[in-house]
């Protein structure tokens, strides 16, 4: 949002733009999460300290990589279709009205749309800083800064 327009009172969720960047994983991570549509709503109102986001999963589109935060704590919850919960080795179908939350530290994580219709949910998560995003199934490392995500091997070496 430019910092000159005025900070709207309420929007119509899905007449916000999605976000033009549709992934902050280099590649080959970034085409995993092909079918990810977000729409960034807390930025519509200038939030800080935490992120809203209206996320829509096509089928066959996961909502990130199996991932955990060292400081953040993140919660969904479902709008509309099904889909799965990954957690650690545990499955768990998620409809309409169900919620999650992973707290910060907390078991890795991920969605996957496996039916044959979109599915959306609300994500919510908080912008702590020095946070640290693992993923223990891929050879990647995202480290927060200041100025955002510096993303890195698990060895540190950049991509």
């Amino acid at each position: 949002m430019n910092e000159k327009e005025p900070i709207p009172a309420a929007v119509l969720a899905a007449s916000v733009p999605p976000r033009t960047k549709p992934s902050l994983y280099p590649a080959p991570f970034a085409a995993r999460v092909e079918g990810r549509i977000k729409r960034q709503l807390g930025e519509q109102f200038g939030l800080r300290n935490f992120g809203v986001n209206l996320t829509i999963l096509q089928p066959g589109s996961i909502s990130a990589l199996h991932h955990a935060h060292a400081r953040q704590d993140e919660f969904i919850y479902v709008l509309e279709g099904e889909m799965v919960l990954v957690t650690g080795e545990t499955r768990t179908l998620l409809s309409p009205g169900m919620c999650a939350g992973f707290p910060a530290g907390g078991e890795a994580h991920h969605l996957e749309n496996q039916g044959e219709a979109p599915a959306a949910y609300l994500e919510i998560g908080d912008r702590t800083a020095g946070d640290v995003c693992t993923y223990p199934d891929d050879d990647l490392l995202l480290t927060g800064t200041a100025d955002g995500w510096t993303i890195t091997h698990k060895d540190g070496t950049p991509y």
